[in-house]
């Protein structure tokens, strides 16, 4: 994938590089210092991927990442955690805190990796083609599979596409979020950002910002706050003061 870098500090951009370097599925285009250089590199250039600074002079990475084409992919690289939560609602890929260590970056280089895959080969169409009582049929690279519901962890939607991550396997399909939010069993399933709907009888422990299901950590989004306090911490009689 052709990507690249965008942050004001030149410290900053230096670590991304060598991290590129490092990742032969990825080819540096590019490197800017401000988010207008960088738009205007983009306006010329095919790019699949830009690693993006957030708090930046001038346009910030957040305001610049919605006017980047849906088919360039965001992660976005910052020192500051609290900013997570926003980069759910510019369907960004990964949100990688400074400094980044080697592993968490591959992580989510993988991830942009399979959903660049998705928005450039031509797949037949998949969907959820049946509901019944404790599982569902889905449709996906030309199979039909049975998932049963106790044993999804959790839903994540990536704009055309939701993955539905389950006790052994990840499972693509083309379908919303909000479709898909729908169809599953609501005293079980509970939207928690954006991004996300976890299956509550997997959550292992939680705080007042995230949910931890297995080695995933998940993000409260601050408008699904008070329905996950009602709908997961009350039912099971959680006494928060």
């Amino acid at each position: 994938m052709n990507c690249i870098i965008v942050d004001d500090e030149p410290l900053g951009r230096k670590a991304i590089e060598l991290l590129i370097q490092e990742t032969p599925a990825l080819h540096p285009a590019g490197s800017f210092g401000d988010a207008a250089t960088a738009g205007l590199f983009l306006q010329q250039h095919p790019v699949d991927l830009v690693f993006l600074d957030i708090k930046m002079p001038g346009i910030n990475g957040l305001d610049f990442a919605r006017t980047i084409h849906r088919n360039t992919l965001v992660i976005f690289t910052t020192a500051y955690v609290e900013y997570a939560l926003d980069s759910y609602e510019v369907d960004a890929i990964d949100y990688l805190v400074k400094p980044i260590e080697q592993e968490r970056f591959r992580k989510a280089v993988e991830k942009a990796i399979v959903y660049h895959r998705l928005l450039t080969v031509e797949t037949p169409s998949s969907s959820i083609e049946s509901v019944i009582d404790d599982c569902m049929f889905v449709k996906a690279e030309r199979r039909f599979f049975k998932i049963f519901f106790r044993n999804i962890l959790f839903v994540e939607g990536l704009k055309d596409y939701v993955v539905i991550q389950t006790v052994d396997q990840r499972i693509i399909t083309r379908m919303n979020l909000k479709s898909i939010n729908e169809l599953l069993p609501h005293n079980t399933f509970l939207r928690i950002n954006k991004s996300y709907i976890v299956n509550t009888t997997h959550i292992e422990s939680f705080d007042n910002n995230d949910v931890f299901i297995r080695k995933y950590e998940i993000a409260i989004g601050n408008s699904y706050r008070e329905a996950f306090i009602e709908e997961y911490i009350k039912k099971n009689g959680i006494n928060l003061l």
